[in-house]
């Protein structure tokens, strides 16, 4: 749980300062959002890769 709140106000902060800063996002907020599943997915895999290997 910590893990998610620490990512969701880094998260934020970085959302606040590109407001500031004027600077768009370096992804459109879909392929941004789909790179993330795919990190999300990739370590998942990893993990069951792992659990079916012991």
């Amino acid at each position: 749980m910590k893990a998610y709140l620490v990512s969701l106000i880094v998260g934020t902060i970085v959302g606040v300062t590109y407001g500031v800063l004027r600077v768009k996002s370096p992804a459109p907020p879909t392929v941004a959002l789909i790179g993330l599943f795919g990190m999300l997915a990739g370590e998942q895999l990893i993990t069951l890769v792992r659990h079916m290997l012991r």
